[in-house]
């Protein structure tokens, strides 16, 4: 009895300090990248100015990366969402230059016709049976040739000054303070509720220290980042923009009807269809999705640049599909998080800012880019193969 006692209370601590080591794996790996490309240049990469323009660059990426992760999760692939980023963004841009359209009508409008997008993929996939990399390729193609068609190859520009602020502005200090503990409080009040929910249906807990632990890392990550915000000119609003859709995607894919069924189809479709699930539907819902946050992702992009051009969104579908993979999402389907896209996303905006900064050609960074997304890759497969 008593080393039955001890026995469990052995594995009880183990439970508390155990890492998911693939979880931290990526936020270790971004540290080391900051670390090296702040020897690297000077210390020019850990400034104030560098890491505001660093967060707001991986806005674009990580607004298709949140998507994305349900894309694959479902065990499809969107090559898609770089030129519908584009062609919404040119839209958005022709309303607003051609047209003078008022910002919020453009919005909507461009936010539609994202969504009409996401539902003819939608169609394709769910309804007709064409998988997903032949129906996305071909949308690829489409809107790629779309742009030149509606732009008439020109670029156009500029837009109008609200229009601008949403991808060029910044909440003031004061105001940045106040949301980064508006943003604490919620975030120890979700813990606290996830917590006593999982107790109340008898699901399997942390201990309290390794919670406390837990909450203490995140609080004192909110406070260092409201802090080197602080210090420039404030949050940038893409970075509101894409925590909100963070933290809206992430409830779906925990929380949810929905976000099981998508996790379910991925893990093992054909239990899935054995146990009554709307496969249909739900491939369709995560296509509209993706839709839509191709469009905020265009709309984020067209303000940021001031302009619409003609290159606009190309390479985004490789660089949401690595921040997926590199931040956790298993190429087999049934495994990924959004938090850990965002990861993936850093990852991805790090090197590409770090190389920059060193004045690396840009053919050298895609390399870079290439190599890191195999590797993930493999990294991904080995693991599914261990486990």
């Amino acid at each position: 009895m008593v080393e039955n006692m001890k026995h469990d209370r052995t594995e009880k601590l183990k439970r508390q300090f155990r890492l998911d080591v693939r979880s931290y794996t990526m936020i270790i790996a971004l540290l080391a990248i900051w670390i090296v490309f702040t020897f690297l240049t000077d210390g020019s990469f850990l400034t104030p100015r560098n890491l505001s323009m660093l967060f707001r660059q991986m806005a674009i990426t990580a607004t298709l990366a949140v998507g994305m992760v349900l894309v694959i999760v479902a065990g499809h692939i969107d090559l898609s969402v770089g030129s519908v980023a584009g062609f919404t963004g040119a839209i958005a841009a022709i309303l607003q230059v051609t047209y003078r359209w008022d910002t919020v009508p453009v919005i909507v409008v461009t936010i539609l016709v994202g969504l009409a997008i996401g539902a003819w993929q939608g169609f394709w996939i769910a309804y007709r049976g064409v998988p997903a990399f032949i129906t996305t390729l071909s949308s690829m193609l489409v809107f790629r040739g779309g742009i030149l068609l509606i732009t008439k190859g020109v670029t156009i520009s500029p837009m109008k000054a609200d229009f601008r602020f949403i991808g060029q502005g910044y909440i003031p200090p004061l105001y940045s303070i106040m949301l980064g503990i508006a943003a604490g409080i919620l975030y120890v009040l979700f813990e606290l509720n996830n917590r006593n929910s999982r107790i109340k249906y008898g699901l399997p807990v942390a201990g309290w220290y390794q919670e406390l632990m837990k909450v203490i890392g995140v609080l004192i990550l909110i406070a260092v980042f409201i802090g080197v915000m602080v210090s420039y000119e404030g949050i940038p609003i893409p970075v509101i923009i894409t925590a909100v859709l963070v933290m809206i995607l992430t409830f779906v894919a925990n929380n949810t009807t929905f976000g099981r069924y998508v996790y379910a189809i991925g893990g093992n479709k054909e239990a899935t269809v054995y146990s009554g699930i709307n496969i249909k539907k739900t491939n369709m819902t995560i296509f509209l999705i993706m839709g839509f946050l191709s469009a905020m992702a265009g709309i984020i992009l067209t303000s940021r640049l001031d302009a619409a051009t003609t290159s606009a969104g190309t390479g985004f579908e490789m660089d949401a599909i690595a921040s997926s993979i590199i931040g956790g999402a298993s190429t087999l389907g049934g495994e990924g998080t959004v938090p850990g896209a965002i990861i993936g996303a850093l990852v991805m905006a790090s090197i590409d800012n770090g190389m920059s900064l060193m004045n690396i050609d840009y053919s050298v960074l895609t390399i870079v880019k290439g190599l890191v997304l195999v590797i993930a890759v493999w990294v991904d497969i080995a693991t599914k193969k261990r486990g």
